[in-house]
């Protein structure tokens, strides 16, 4: 007596080449980053939005925001999708990818080149260089697009866009704006060195006051994806290996240049300002001269201070709080906290006798409450 036994044969959308899997499973990670992003920066971006200004960088970050989840969401859903056909649904659908990621890329780019010639004061020379290389991109990139086309998996597997016969010259898509990136790397971190001259910290609150980590990362992430494409040996046509960095090294540029203009110091206009610079204007706007008992004062000057202007300053002060200014020295989104007021020192003319105000001289008042339980009741004092 014999049996037959047959091997149950799975469907092609779970019959699935090593390469192919590990691709879906990297796209799971990109859209998990992608979704855990776009949750934490929910808050920032909402006190970003209630600046009333909405210079060029402002503007490309709320694009970036939005573009990018256009972007993987609509190619995630082709993607895992069970239903399409690939000779009509993914021939149709393989455009949208590299054509929305270089758009994408594009705008990430332009932030990285504001923002390098903002912290060199738009010196003629960084400025030609960084456009320069951001023109090369948007060339390199439009050119690239018409070389990709559809990867021919079998229907219900997914649509996804690869170079064209698995050539490796179309990784020139991503080397032009890793060029750029790794441009703004060098730039950003030699600025940042340069300010160890004035005002010395350690290396690593150097790195996070000034970013460096995340220009680091945009830079690590592209050229990961860049090896890819001009290392990896495909085992077939229908081989996505080349393109499995792609996604995750689009998301990651995206999300990075976005906590860049989160971290600028200041107004975002121009590209805003170096955190050196900033940080020396609000100091210096911040210095007040106080009085000591010790110190000579002027003969024929009497300081006088009154009730009416305690109560001035201190309105000036609500004022200024829920003027809701922003301070130089804090990043773009963190309002600005005044705590301490300062009255100014008003003395009279020895000629005239009038009451003037002097300029650059102010007398710092703290008050102090100090509560105490006598019996029971509490006194003040």
């Amino acid at each position: 007596m014999s049996t037959n036994t047959t091997t149950p044969t799975l469907p092609p959308s779970l019959d699935l080449p090593p390469h192919l899997s590990a691709q879906k499973y990297f796209f799971v990670c990109t859209l998990t980053v992608l979704a855990w992003d776009a949750l934490v920066l929910t808050p920032r971006s909402y006190r970003l939005g209630r600046l009333p200004k909405w210079p060029a960088l402002k503007f490309m970050y709320y694009f970036m925001q939005f573009w990018v989840l256009a972007d993987f969401v609509v190619t995630g859903v082709m993607f895992f999708s069970t239903t399409v056909i690939q000779d009509t649904d993914c021939v149709a659908f393989w455009p949208y990818e590299p054509i929305c990621t270089a758009v994408l890329m594009a705008v990430a780019s332009a932030v990285h080149v504001m923002r390098i010639s903002a912290i060199y004061d738009h010196v003629p020379n960084v400025r030609a260089t960084m456009w320069g290389l951001y023109a090369v991109q948007i060339v390199v990139t439009a050119l690239c697009c018409g070389f990709y086309r559809s990867v021919h998996l079998e229907d219900g597997q997914g649509c996804i866009a690869g170079p064209l016969n698995n050539a490796s010259w179309v990784g020139i898509y991503w080397l032009a704006p890793t060029l750029l990136y790794a441009t703004s790397f060098v730039l950003a971190s030699l600025r940042s060195i340069r300010t160890l001259e004035t005002r010395r910290v350690s290396y690593w609150r150097l790195m996070l006051r000034d970013g460096l980590n995340l220009y680091g990362a945009i830079l690590l992430v592209n050229l990961i994806n860049v090896f890819f494409y001009f290392i990896m040996t495909p085992t077939g046509p229908t081989d996505p290996i080349k393109t499995i960095v792609t996604s995750m090294a689009a998301v990651l540029t995206t999300t990075m240049s976005m906590r860049i203009i989160l971290s600028v110091r200041g107004d975002l206009t121009n590209g805003g300002t170096f955190s050196i610079s900033s940080h020396a204007a609000s100091s210096s706007g911040a210095n007040t001269h106080s009085l000591s008992g010790s110190g000579n004062r002027p003969r024929g000057v009497n300081h006088t201070f009154t009730l009416g202007d305690m109560r001035d300053a201190t309105v000036a002060v609500a004022a200024r709080k829920e003027g809701g200014e922003w301070d130089a020295d804090k990043s773009s989104v963190t309002p600005r906290e005044e705590t301490k007021a300062v009255l100014p020192i008003i003395g009279e003319d020895v000629d005239s006798g009038i009451p003037r105000a002097r300029t650059g001289l102010g007398v710092q008042i703290t008050v102090d409450q100090q509560v105490e339980y006598d019996d029971g009741f509490p006194t003040r004092k």
